[in-house]
């Protein structure tokens, strides 16, 4: 949680009044101060009812100032520096940038991982393996991390189908019944299409799982089970650049749980395949 409470604050800044943007713009700019100090030298230094910060605070996920500024504090001990991965500056060189791309997707990948549920892992893993077929979409960028996840379930006994063209991806959708499960992705979960595409899952009753960056988007308010993949943005780099990075590894992460769920036959497919392509190159 304390990882990704900035990308928290970033996240659907329409959603936030004229105080909790005060409060968003305070925690920012001194996120020391708002970690070590009490609801009411905040009120001080911003302006802001305590009864508002106490609001605000359960707003955004804790159960009480203190789990607030305890979690603060948690993530101002574990950051990396500032210049590791913030804005690329003009006199960067060539090693100061890659590491602060590096140090991005990795923050990126910690973020994620501390709002990552077992649970919600074991239920995605359960429906994925006890379906009949599986579907992938994604439009547009979100494309890229549908495609790996097919490639990569492929390698199991699961029926799994993805297509990059948005028409197929609508004829499939329609395909799928309550015995299947689907699962879509999206960075801002807020593409039309791809809402579009879950509705007609959701007239269908079919359980799907979303992988999206934003967790009160209208996708993650139609999907069963929401897996966040968290970023911070930078010049240059996009948040949904880091989010892909995380995406992956979501997908990675339910692509191995489920090959250790059928280990036997996941294997057999895995031989199998290898065996295939071995054939097909040059020796």
């Amino acid at each position: 949680m304390s990882n990704s409470i900035f990308v928290k604050l970033g996240q659907n800044p329409a959603g936030y009044n004229q105080t909790e943007s005060k409060l968003i713009t305070y925690i920012k700019a001194k996120p020391a101060e708002a970690a070590t100090g009490t609801i009411r030298e905040m009120a001080e230094e911003t302006g802001v009812s305590t009864a508002s910060i106490s609001r605000f605070v359960k707003k955004i996920g804790f159960a009480s100032y203190r789990d607030f500024s305890v979690a603060l504090a948690s993530y101002n001990q574990r950051k990396p520096p500032v210049d590791l991965f913030g804005e690329i500056e003009d006199a960067d060189d060539t090693a100061a940038i890659t590491k602060k791309v590096f140090a991005g997707a990795q923050n990126a990948l910690s973020m994620t991982i501390d709002n990552l549920s077992a649970e919600k892992l074991d239920q995605a893993v359960k429906w994925l393996t006890s379906a009949k077929r599986v579907g992938f979409f994604g439009i547009g960028g979100s494309s890229i991390a549908a495609f790996d996840a097919y490639h990569k379930f492929l390698r199991t006994p699961i029926d799994v189908i993805s297509h990059p063209d948005y028409d197929i991806q609508l004829m499939q959708a329609v395909k799928l019944t309550p015995q299947d499960t689907a699962v879509v992705i999206s960075h801002s979960g807020r593409n039309e299409d791809t809402l579009f595409v879950a509705q007609k899952l959701k007239d269908n009753q079919v359980p799907f799982i979303a992988i999206t960056s934003f967790a009160d988007s209208p996708l993650a308010q139609m999907a069963d089970l929401v897996f966040l993949s968290l970023a911070e943005e930078i010049n240059f780099r996009s948040e949904s650049m880091s989010s892909l990075v995380a995406q992956l590894t979501i997908i990675d992460t339910l692509f191995t749980l489920a090959g250790s769920k059928l280990p036997t036959q996941t294997q057999h497919v895995v031989d199998t395949m290898r065996d295939v392509i071995e054939s097909t190159r040059l020796h």
